[in-house]
């Protein structure tokens, strides 16, 4: 199986790249949207990041993927599906973080889950069929074309990227499992626009183009064809910076709980908020959310102006109130912060 394009050998597109590593990092910051033309790089980014992720503990036969430590009464006793073992013979297994790609016709009940209708009619039992949320726990949940989803089904990846928990009820069935994922949804601008309401529920948001330097496009190109050439020997090259990358992103998760933000830090969240006319108090929130994994990204338990700068460039452009995609102002008009 060829393998996939290395993350780290992504030219340019730094911003783009930051991103997905902060919701990788920090699920709760609610997804990344990346919004740009055809052929920027956009897929080919979100697929590659998994391969360097670090591999996870699942429980075999589990539908949920859930954790050996998320085993408990709360979700197994209630469990409508079964197959794992549990109480008596719960065993454990290592695989690599997995992809899930949501279709662009998908519906509700694909998303969410559903009453397994084969079982009810041939064995009269109720079951659940998980969806692709249950899929993508513990994982990245990747929406090409997301402009093109039904509003309602954007709406439920999105509660539950924020919340951790999916939800579902069907016909008398009630249940809720863990969906902690990395929401990463992908659009082109030319084929529709989401709602407003939906584009602030988007925790980040980073506007992708084509390469403007003659160096940059010309390295792609190289990259590109040294790849196609040997994949193999492609990847071995960058598996240095990659195995680099998986661990600072491993030291950045351990290290987020530890990550303090000083008064004045929020005040100076509160302040670039203000000037950039946002509604409501999402954007406070994220943005000091993204400012901590970017404290924790970098090696640090304290949060400092210049994360705030970083955060508020990818928490703040899309939530503005008249020109949601203009560009925001840059640090040196924002003042300065105290550190945390």
């Amino acid at each position: 199986m060829q393998p996939s394009y290395p993350f780290v050998a992504i030219v340019g597109q730094q911003e783009m790249k930051l991103a997905l590593v902060l919701v990788v990092i920090n699920p709760a910051l609610g997804g990344v949207l990346i919004r740009g033309q055809k052929g920027t790089g956009k897929s080919t980014a979100v697929r590659a990041l998994a391969e360097i992720l670090p591999e996870i503990e699942v429980v075999e036969g589990c539908p949920f993927n859930l954790g050996p430590w998320e085993v408990d009464e709360q979700w197994c006793g209630q469990c409508p599906v079964g197959g794992c073992g549990w109480p008596e013979d719960v065993q454990a297994s290592r695989r690599r973080v997995r992809v899930v790609e949501l279709p662009v016709g998908a519906s509700e009940d694909r998303v969410v889950g559903t009453l397994d209708v084969e079982r009810a009619l041939t064995q009269g039992k109720k079951r659940l069929e998980p969806g692709l949320m249950a899929a993508a726990h513990r994982g990245i949940l990747y929406v090409d074309e997301v402009n093109l989803l039904d509003d309602h089904v954007v709406d439920c990846l999105l509660d539950a990227a924020a919340m951790g928990i999916c939800t579902v009820e069907r016909e008398g069935v009630s249940f809720s499992h863990p969906a902690r994922f990395a929401l990463v949804g992908t659009m082109n601008p030319e084929e529709g626009e989401l709602r407003p309401q939906l584009l602030d529920r988007f925790g980040l948001c980073v506007q992708v183009k084509a390469l403007e330097e003659l160096e940059a496009r010309v390295e792609l190109m190289a990259r590109r064809a040294e790849y196609e050439s040997d994949p193999q020997a492609f990847c071995r090259r960058y598996q240095p910076d990659s195995r680099a990358l998986a661990q600072r992103i491993v030291r950045a998760r351990q290290l987020l709980p530890k990550v303090m933000a000083s008064r004045e830090v929020m005040e100076e969240v509160a302040r670039i908020c203000l000037e950039a006319g946002v509604d409501g108090h999402r954007a406070d929130i994220v943005t000091l959310r993204a400012a901590c994994t970017i404290a924790a990204y970098e090696g640090r338990t304290e949060v400092m102006a210049e994360d705030v700068a970083r955060a508020g460039a990818l928490a703040l452009p899309h939530r503005r109130r008249r020109h949601p995609l203009e560009e925001l102002p840059g640090p040196e008009h924002w003042g300065t912060a105290g550190s945390g």
